[in-house]
């Protein structure tokens, strides 16, 4: 499919057309046309928080879906991501998305450690034309600063956005921390998972899988506050083991170690160039990255989900996949001692020589 092929979304026609005129502008790097496109829908009528949502947002959906695919770069994927923005900014400052503030304030963050802000963003600005006096604080909010906000402003909730599992114990940590101040929190975001399992098992007052579902949630009425004597540790007794903590600490000495044997165990690796070795090296803290987050949460399918998109991954880019299980392998007998990180890792082998998708195109 070329890069120029346009968002195929349910809608009406006119949202399609939008979704195809903005796409056109997006992928050839033209901010002007991008933004143009969007004014000139609010200015003939279109709801802005539809532009926001069925035009906007799903075009950015389909820049992820065509970077995971190999058909645009990270460089594209960036730019495209940055004109969106702006497309959003130029929206908030059309007429016809002013809102006189009616309702209560919510504070918009993104987790520390995630730098995926336009979700974040979307929330915000729907939130303000549903009426909400909003704060949004963008991309990787620590949490003492998170909470000396909260003290200042008096927020009714908070939304928390984050896209990268990885940093679900960073979410966890900064859900406690704003509970501990009477602050219930509204959690968003791939991270979280498709049924919003983890944002339950994280604790979290409130789960929304988009911005439209997140502002109806706070439209039925405020979220409960919580309970100030919420103990983080209480809601996962699988962390007394210290798996989650001494993987965490040991990633980057796991991975030089695995990086190192892997030669051997996979022999295709000793023609490989610095920057193949580099990309090698990223992949392997991103595996242990995972792995620690899983035994966090206690969930294996996490891992399992993740070992198998990277293996579609690799594969889209021409790169062979045969190398993750002995990789696994590899880290398996370093963590020999540490039964739930060896058995999420057996469990990763097993869905990599399972999942046939993860074998087309690489050699014999």
């Amino acid at each position: 499919m070329s890069t120029s092929t346009p968002p195929r979304l349910p809608g009406n026609t006119r949202l399609l057309e939008l979704c195809d005129q903005l796409w056109t502008a997006v992928v050839a790097g033209d901010e002007y046309s991008a933004t143009e496109v969007v004014l000139r829908a609010l200015d003939d009528g279109v709801d802005p928080e539809s532009v926001l949502l069925d035009v906007i947002a799903a075009v950015q959906g389909k820049v992820g879906e065509e970077w995971a695919a190999n058909r645009i770069s990270v460089a594209r994927e960036h730019a495209a991501t940055a004109i969106n923005e702006r497309a959003v900014a130029a929206l908030a400052l059309h007429p016809t998305a002013r809102r006189t503030p009616c309702r209560g304030r919510i504070t918009v963050a993104c987790v520390d450690g995630e730098w995926h802000a336009l979700p974040a963003r979307l929330v915000a600005e729907v939130l303000k034309l549903r009426g909400w006096q909003v704060d949004y604080l963008g991309a990787q909010v620590p949490v003492p600063h998170l909470i000396s906000h909260l003290h200042v402003t008096k927020a009714d909730a908070v939304a928390l956005s984050s896209s990268i599992a990885t940093r679900l114990p960073t979410a966890h940590a900064a859900i406690t921390a704003c509970q501990a101040v009477g602050v219930p929190v509204l959690v968003g975001g791939a991270a979280f998972g498709p049924d919003g399992r983890y944002a339950q098992l994280l604790g979290a007052d409130a789960w929304a899988p988009d911005a439209r579902a997140a502002a109806d949630k706070l439209a039925e009425g405020p979220v409960p506050r919580p309970q100030v004597d919420h103990q983080q540790t209480d809601d996962l007794p699988h962390l007394a083991d210290q798996e989650y903590t001494m993987v965490a600490r040991a990633g980057a000495s796991l991975v030089r170690s695995v990086l190192l044997a892997l030669e051997d165990a996979f022999p295709a690796m000793r023609t490989y160039d610095n920057v193949q070795r580099e990309r090698t090296a990223e992949d392997l803290a991103h595996i242990v990255e995972f792995l620690a987050t899983a035994l966090y949460l206690g969930d294996e399918n996490l891992f399992t989900w993740f070992i198998t998109w990277t293996a579609q991954i690799l594969v889209a880019r021409g790169v062979p996949a045969q190398s993750l299980p002995p990789a696994l392998d590899l880290f398996a007998r370093e963590l020999k001692d540490f039964p739930r990180a060896t058995r999420t890792l057996q469990r990763g082998i097993e869905a990599l020589t399972t999942d046939h998708s993860t074998t087309a195109g690489t050699p014999a």
